[in-house]
């Protein structure tokens, strides 16, 4: 008999511990073991691409001094922290359920009996008191089977899911807010080009009114000379309007108003401060974005929930204990006489449910099958937004050199144009299209600058490289 109680006890302990949770198994990641190679990515590096900060990739002071107004206002982010902080705090409410509830209680009460009419008549009073304090187990559940270790583990798993996206929500913030401040500078040169435009179509329409007053020239060529004023003018009213938008973007990310020094002149100054990132790492380093990050915790927890629900199956064993004191005397409260004690359990299972819990186990692997296919799904888009960034990187430069030349190319032939057309030898109609070409090429060469400097955003936010992204308080 001596025997037999250790041997029950070690049981109950090693049954305790079990867990009816299969084991997570992550797939091996669907997409290739590197990076495609070809003229269009142009490989420059193998080797491992070190972990990068936001300060890293964005050297420029007046972008790092936004980002970090917006890392500590920005309101989305608040959001996203204060969600981590709820999911934490749910992690530890699951945690708190594995170990017992233990309480104390204490009563007291007093009865007077009154006058008993006996002698001469004097009443003769009596009265009694009881108290009581009681202590000990007020619920506590075996978790024979783990279902309380294993819906603590899916909680923690959900919080840290939690944590990484927040840590995509940071991420996305200072990428968006890069963009922002890229396409200012970019709106601020086409507003120039603009204006530039406007002064000469208004020099054109002076000199071609002079010209039809003094009939040299037909009245369609101030018509047109007038189209294109038209045009330049239209174009200086839109970016105006652009680049307040951008202003009011920036502001909206940043949380607050922003210092207009930090705001740049044009592209000029946006891309040396815009880092390019080396090409040819392990596709590996796409487990390190956050939302892939995030859907591997999605996994873990959903393969937790089906132990909780395979563990529902079986009976739930509960334990109460109780140990006090109790006296009708304060004094003799703490008497040797006056402590009593009392345990007791509980076990309960159902017999019939038509097949519900059975089926709770079923909803939990087509949960965990959904959830294994968000993570490889996530890989999957990892992998090909950063490999269309890189598409771009390898083959933007060309691009640059080709829309500079073009530009160059369009402003000889609008002076060449221009002076022919002076000269009698050229029409009007050809100094207006040699001036719509040169328009056409300059903003053409912004928007290949500003691709440039948007590509390599791109890798920065589809490497998910933001070391600093990992701490979910401000």
């Amino acid at each position: 008999m001596r025997m037999t109680r250790p041997l029950l006890l070690a049981g109950t302990l090693a049954l305790a511990g079990c867990s009816l949770a299969p084991k997570t198994v992550l797939p091996a990641p669907p997409v290739p073991q590197s990076w495609p190679v070809g003229d269009a990515y142009l490989l420059q590096s193998e080797a491992v691409l070190p972990i990068l900060s936001y300060r890293t990739v964005f050297t420029d002071p007046r972008l790092q001094a936004l980002a970090e107004q917006a890392l500590a206002n920005n309101r989305d982010l608040r959001v996203a922290y204060a969600n981590v902080a709820a999911a934490r705090a749910q992690a530890r409410v699951s945690r708190a359920g594995q170990f017992p509830e233990i309480g104390i209680s204490a009563g007291a009460s007093y009865s007077d009996s009154g006058s008993n009419g006996s002698g001469s008549g004097a009443g003769n009073r009596g009265g009694s008191g009881d108290f009581s304090l009681r202590g000990g187990i007020t619920a506590f559940e075996l978790d024979l089977f783990g279902r309380l270790a294993n819906a603590a583990e899916s909680d923690r798993n959900s919080a840290l899911a939690t944590e990484a996206a927040s840590r995509t929500v940071r991420l996305a913030l200072i990428a968006d807010l890069a963009q922002a401040w890229a396409t200012y500078g970019a709106d601020r040169d086409l507003l120039a080009i603009a204006r530039d435009t406007a002064a000469n179509a208004r020099e054109n329409v002076r000199l071609t009114k002079a010209r039809l007053d003094g009939g040299v020239a037909p009245r369609t060529d101030l018509r047109q000379a007038e189209q294109i004023l038209a045009t330049a003018e239209d174009a200086i009213a839109a970016q105006t309007s652009a680049i307040a938008q951008d202003e009011n973007l920036i502001r909206l990310l940043v949380g607050g108003d922003v210092d207009r020094q930090l705001f740049p002149a044009g592209l000029a100054e946006v891309t040396p401060g815009v880092v390019a990132l080396p090409a040819g790492v392990s596709s590996q380093i796409l487990l390190r974005r956050p939302d892939v990050i995030e859907a591997e915790y999605r996994l873990r927890a959903a393969n937790a929930d089906i132990g909780v629900a395979r563990a529902r199956l079986f009976p739930s064993i509960s334990l109460t204990g109780l140990l006090g004191f109790a006296s009708n005397a304060l004094g003799g409260l703490f008497d040797s006489g006056a402590f009593n004690w009392s345990a007791g359990g509980d076990a309960a299972a159902t017999i019939f449910d038509a097949g519900g819990r059975r089926a709770g186990v079923d909803v939990t692997k087509a949960q965990r099958d959904a959830a294994l296919a968000g993570y490889e799904g996530a890989i999957q888009t990892a992998f090909r937004e950063t490999a269309d960034a890189l598409a771009v990187q390898g083959t933007i430069s060309e691009r640059v050199r080709a829309a500079a030349a073009n530009t160059e190319a369009a402003a000889d032939t609008a002076t060449l144009t221009d002076a022919r057309y002076k000269g009698g030898v050229d029409s009007f109609l050809a100094s207006l299209d040699a001036q719509r070409s040169l328009y056409a090429a300059r903003r053409s060469e912004i928007a290949t600058q500003l691709l440039l400097v948007n590509t390599r955003i791109a890798l920065f936010r589809a490497l998910g490289g933001d070391s600093g992204a990992g701490a979910a308080t401000p």
